[in-house]
Order: structure tokens, then C-alpha cells, then sequence
């Protein structure tokens, strides 16, 4: 597999996936962002490139072009680029990395002759350092020699290579979403309660963390049923309906939250969800909380 590797959209996970492949030992060629200074910042943390402000035909030069742009914009990278190399393109292999797109968006490529696919690793970057790769699940797909790069990198990070459907992406992603990102917002939600209640935001963010953390460890150490706790896992509706009224004095999505969380916990945890979800149903329209969660 070719070892030069040029990066379009070199933000937070294409600095990251470029800081470690050339470590690894692949030459990075063009880095290509939106502005002279942000691909200096760039090169910079990648430790290697040459910094672009603008597509160039210097992307050619390498044998493999990750775009790590936004989504919404692939497409119309994927056009650009197209436009850049026309029948050069043939033999070369491009992968993007959305979590929620299949390699049909680099179709202007794969038109030209390009081995297109996706190469998603499924982590979380902050900008601030290169998070650890070992062990993180890539979801993969593609054509045959774009799928079997994205492969061979996804080993190469100490990562585990997954293969998807690209049909199947956008469930897969609201998966990662409902795991990172609307997680995060459940804990600033409870973060924000307890700021309220005269807690600092450090003692409320101390009073939180250990709790999230001993509930993940344990559902990874004894599975989510017998980690389950709290008022809905003992059927203590009475306590439920509580908090129904305590959280009408907050922002409406709290209380809209809360009660689609706590319909989805019965369906997924519950052991008679049906029964669950029927007691709940009861508790909340006293609350003035609609089956969707809507408020009256």
C-alpha cells in the first residue's frame, strides 16, 4: 500500500490520523484546509505536509487523499478534486471519514477510476491532544482496494477494523451520537441541576464524574441489566413522579428529556418494558408530559 497520504479538511481527526501514520512512517504530502493559517496549524501538529489553503494539483502526487472534511462538504470536495485530476485519478485511492456517509459520496472520483471507501474511527477528538487508538473500532467500507487500505491503517493504529453497509452508516452514527455526544448533554443537564441547587460547577462536575465512570465500569464488568439502578429500575414511580415536578422549574427540554429517557430505559433495560412503560405513561400525563415527550 502506498505509504504518501495528502489530507483535505486536516481539523481534529485529520491532524490526529495524520500525527500517528507519520509516526508510522508515511510521508505526508499536501494539507489542505481553509486558510494559510490553519494549514501552518496544522502541519504543525501533524509534524509533517505541506500546507494549502485551497485545492491544489499537488494532491496528486500522493497515492492516497483522506478527506476529513465536514460532511456536508465531502461531496463538493469530491467534485473539486475530480475536476483537479481528471483520468489522473485512476489507480489512486480516496477515503473520507464520516461516521454517517458511504463511499458514494466520492462518486466524481470513483467515475475517474479512483478505489473510493470510508474509514471511520469510532473516537472522540478534542483538537487539544491525539486520543489513544488502540483497541478503537474503525467501521470500514468501500471498494476492494479502498477497503483493503482502510483496513491495513485501521491495524496499523492498533485499531480493529469493522466492516459496514453503507446503507447501514447513518444508524451506526446516531449510535456513536447516543453514546457520546447526547451523553455528554445528559451529564451538563445534571451538571446544570445541581449548579442550581447551590453546588459550585467543580463540586457538582466532582459529585457527577465518579458516578458516570462506576456505572460504565460496571455495565462493562457485569452487563447493563445488573448495573441498572435508580428509581426506575426498582419501580419506585413515586420517586419518578418527583422529579417530574421538581423539573418543571427548569427548561421544558429537561423535563421532555427525562421522560424520553426514561421510556427508552424501560425498552431497553426493563425486564417487563410493556408493564414499564405503561406505569410511566401514568406518571407523566399527570406530569402533562405527551408519549413523545412533549409538553402540554
Amino acid at each position: 500500500m502506498t505509504r504518501t497520504l495528502a489530507i483535505v479538511g486536516a481539523g481534529r481527526a485529520g491532524s490526529a490520523l495524520g500525527r500517528r501514520l507519520r509516526k508510522l512512517g508515511w510521508r505526508i504530502g499536501p494539507v489542505i484546509t481553509r486558510s494559510e493559517a490553519t494549514a501552518r496549524a496544522a502541519v504543525r501538529a501533524i509534524g509533517g505536509g505541506q500546507p494549502h489553503a485551497a485545492l491544489t494539483r499537488h494532491v496528486l502526487d500522493s497515492g492516497l487523499v483522506l478527506v476529513a472534511t465536514p460532511d456536508g462538504a465531502i461531496g463538493e470536495v469530491a467534485g473539486a478534486l475530480a475536476r483537479l485530476g481528471g483520468e489522473e485519478w485512476r489507480g489512486k485511492i480516496v477515503l473520507h471519514t464520516s461516521g454517517a456517509l458511504g463511499s458514494s459520496a466520492l462518486e466524481p472520483l470513483a467515475k475517474l477510476g479512483a478505489a473510493t471507501g470510508s474509514l471511520h474511527p469510532l473516537q472522540t477528538f478534542s483538537g487539544k491532544s491525539v486520543p489513544a487508538l488502540e483497541g478503537v473500532v474503525f467501521t470500514v467500507e468501500g471498494q476492494p482496494a479502498a477497503l483493503r487500505a482502510a483496513r491495513q491503517i485501521a491495524r496499523a493504529l492498533g485499531g480493529i477494523p469493522v466492516q459496514i453497509e453503507p446503507g447501514r452508516k447513518p444508524a451506526y452514527h446516531a449510535a456513536c451520537a447516543f453514546a457520546s455526544g447526547h451523553a455528554l448533554a445528559l451529564a451538563e443537564a445534571a451538571t446544570r441541576i445541581l449548579v442550581s441547587l447551590g453546588f459550585t460547577r467543580k463540586q457538582a462536575v466532582r459529585a457527577l464524574l465518579p458516578l458516570l465512570r462506576q456505572t460504565l465500569g460496571n455495565s462493562e464488568l457485569l452487563g447493563p441489566g445488573a448495573a441498572w439502578t435508580g428509581p426506575l429500575a426498582r419501580g419506585d414511580y413515586g420517586t419518578i413522579a418527583l422529579h417530574t415536578t421538581a423539573l418543571a422549574a427548569f427548561p421544558a427540554e429537561y423535563l421532555q428529556a427525562y421522560a424520553a429517557l426514561s421510556r427508552l430505559g424501560a425498552r431497553v433495560l426493563g425486564q417487563d418494558s410493556e408493564a414499564m412503560l405503561r406505569a410511566l405513561d401514568a406518571v407523566f400525563r399527570k406530569a402533562g408530559v405527551h408519549e413523545m415527550g412533549e409538553l402540554r
